[in-house]
């Protein structure tokens, strides 16, 4: 009899068991935020399109709103600031210069600096083969305008067209010592010899 007691509980126990609610749902896990796009570029960097905020096409105002003013107002960046001025905005790393013409950022110079390197890893004092190693048949050399071989200028175009507006590319300056002393980015002014001519 306890048995049969015992085996009716059982069942009873069993019987309750399926017939009990189902849990609740789990709340909905949190959506993850969305996917950027392209990353974001890294601070130290020239590229062919830019530095860190900084873009080619930019305007000027742009500029100045997302690395600073001039940092030194008094320099003559160009003797028609108007057409084409070169300065270095306030939060940007010594060494570096933007060039604006016609109120549009069309290049980004580097004339000292061991901080900032290229997208290849390359920087000021780097030497001229190690420049062509990194870019191969596609870097075009060019005898420097006021110094003596070795001296040069090793650019790179990152884009078929090298004179219009869309033009993008790299120039590296190289120094009677063989060495990287000035990297331009951007549009066809990276080509110009003295700043802004």
């Amino acid at each position: 009899m306890i048995r049969i007691a015992a085996l009716g509980s059982v069942a009873l126990l069993a019987l309750s068991a399926c017939s009990a609610p189902a849990p609740a749902p789990a709340a909905p896990a949190p959506k993850s935020p969305p996917i950027p796009a392209a990353p974001a570029p890294t601070a130290n960097r020239l590229t062919a399109e830019g530095f860190g905020p900084l873009r080619i096409g930019m305007t000027r105002a742009e500029v100045v709103a997302a690395m600073g003013e001039d940092a030194n107002p008094d320099a003559v960046g160009g003797p028609d600031p108007a057409t084409c001025d070169m300065f270095r905005p306030t939060r940007a790393p010594d060494g570096l210069l933007v060039m604006i013409e016609n109120g549009v950022l069309t290049s980004i110079h580097l004339g000292r600096n061991t901080v900032v390197d290229t997208d290849r890893g390359l920087r000021i004092g780097d030497t001229a083969a190690a420049v062509k190693l990194a870019y191969g048949s596609a870097a075009r050399i060019s005898p420097h305008k006021y110094v003596d071989a070795p001296a040069e200028y090793i650019t790179v175009w990152t884009t078929a067209d090298d004179s219009g507006p869309a033009a993008r590319g790299l120039r590296y300056e190289i120094g009677a010592d063989g060495r990287v002393q000035g990297i331009a980015v951007g549009g066809s002014s990276i080509e110009y010899v003295e700043g802004c001519a």
